[in-house]
């Protein structure tokens, strides 16, 4: 996994409105790139919607928010209608972006261990460092966790 001070790998991926966005269309922002699980699990569902709820708040920051999972660009369509979700939702069936921040290892549950995703939130700068590496994410209270561990 990717750690502070590395330079945030690019990526080009399809968001939930079919256009293909890179993380160089955000330089001189900065960035709350967050790597989830799968569209409409409680999990999931609260991560995005303490972030979505804190945009406008993120927006005054100068921060623009990013959502990364395998789902399809469909799921991510109707998952952002659903909740009201206004920022970016990129599809990544193929891994490329989640491998490429280390957004993919060992998970265990149950006893059972397998591959999958590591629910992860990467801060960018502006200049495209890494600022802050969350692998413990508070889905209900991650926009306070990113808040208060940034000191914003």
């Amino acid at each position: 996994m990717l750690q502070k001070g590395e330079k945030a790998p690019d990526f080009k991926g399809v968001n939930q409105q079919g256009e293909i966005i890179s993380l160089s269309d955000f330089r001189g922002k900065r960035v709350i790139l967050y790597f989830y699980p799968k569209d409409n699990t409680p999990g999931c569902t609260a991560e995005a919607c303490s972030l979505n709820d804190s945009r406008s708040y993120f927006l005054d920051k100068g921060f623009v928010i990013i959502g990364v999972s395998p789902d399809s660009v469909e799921s991510h369509q109707r998952f952002a209608a659903k909740y009201g979700l206004s920022f970016n939702l990129i599809s990544d069936p193929e891994k490329a972006i989640i491998q490429a921040y280390g957004a993919w290892g060992e998970k265990k549950n149950y006893g059972k261990t397998y591959m999958g995703l590591l629910r992860t939130t990467f801060v960018i700068s502006a200049d495209g460092i890494i600022e802050e590496v969350f692998p413990k994410v508070d889905t209900k209270k991650h926009a306070e966790q990113i808040i208060e561990a940034l000191g914003i």
